[in-house]
């Protein structure tokens, strides 16, 4: 089991919260930072404050002179680099990741790209659609069903499971309703997996435990992943030992390819003892149906512990 410890955030430092935001996962944000918040407030961080972020963002962070952020944020201007620029610019130390691991991660294509340069980690066949491009040109080399995504989405927004050909161009369109650019991949008829990566009291990065998530509906979208009841999770998950440890090792070493600090979750799908690597999450969920916060309390790291953990994150220049 992981000590977490308070040893460098004085109990007295005014924290700003950093929650809801301008992104399509507000509404989720908002119960993220609710609970961050109240977990600081009982670990003794009496000055935390809940911050919710607008454009006058910059703003409200200079006339409340905080001492550090807590990043509640989810999505677009939230974890995709530009709150984390901001926080840069004002000298207001943060958790979790920096702005170039922030950025990079938002987008599945370019976080595919640069854990492509590591070759124990694997990742589905896909095809990159920019914004003009033929998308049946584009996929006429993978194999149906397929599974299309805005590159800068969370929560399971414009993605679609295409079965046939035919229904390809409609999938595309919806899409592109989040991005101009979409990722295709073929889709991996496994089971969907999760591991939570942190970092321990000398900034070591360490695996969670991982999370089985079987979901009520065909696939993990956002009413599986946000309503109480649609969806089993199962942790630790139903591997064996050496599958176990094989899965947390690629879960590192994809936050360590992409530079990751702090906090991450490494979303999997399982086939035939094979963890393909779908995306790295830099702002989990922090809510009471959030993967994250199961995963750790199943090896031994409660709610509050784990807000603190991530609170240890603080820093500049990631």
């Amino acid at each position: 089991m992981q000590e977490i410890k308070n040893d460098k955030i004085s109990k007295d430092a005014k924290i700003a919260v950093l929650c809801g935001g301008m992104s399509s996962e507000a509404e989720i944000s908002m119960r993220s930072g609710k609970g961050c918040y109240e977990a600081l407030k009982r670990l003794g961080f009496n000055n935390a404050q809940l911050v919710v972020v607008d454009k006058n963002i910059s703003e409200t962070l200079q006339e409340g002179a905080y001492d550090y952020a807590f990043n509640a944020l989810h999505g677009k201007y939230g974890e995709d680099g530009c709150i984390q620029g901001v926080l840069e610019i004002l000298r207001i130390p943060y958790t979790g990741c920096g702005v170039m691991a922030s950025s990079l991660c938002m987008n599945k294509e370019f976080t595919k790209r640069i854990l492509s340069t590591c070759p124990d980690i694997p990742m589905a066949k896909s095809a990159f659609v920019r914004k003009g491009e033929d998308v049946m040109d584009k996929t006429k080399d993978l194999t149906y069903p397929l599974f299309t995504k805005p590159v800068c989405e969370g929560s399971s927004f414009g993605m679609t499971k295409v079965d046939k050909k035919e229904d390809l161009k409609a999938a595309y369109e919806e899409a592109v309703k989040y991005n101009d650019d979409v990722l295709i991949e073929e889709f991996i008829d496994g089971f969907f997996v999760t591991v939570g990566v942190l970092e321990d009291n000398d900034g070591k990065p360490f695996a969670t435990e991982i999370l089985e998530i079987r979901p009520k509906n065909e696939w993990y979208d956002y009413e599986a992943k946000y309503t109480n009841g649609m969806s089993e999770f199962i942790v630790p998950a139903n591997l064996s030992k050496e599958v176990t440890a094989h899965v947390k090792e690629i879960a590192v070493k994809a936050f360590e390819t992409a530079g990751c600090r702090g906090v991450s979750r490494i979303d999997f799908m399982m086939k035939d003892n094979i963890p393909y690597v779908l995306e790295i999450n830099t702002s989990p969920g922090m809510t009471a149906t959030s993967d994250l916060p199961a995963q750790s309390a199943v090896m031994g790291i409660d709610y509050d512990h784990l807000v603190l953990a991530i609170l240890n994150s603080v820093g500049l220049n990631k």
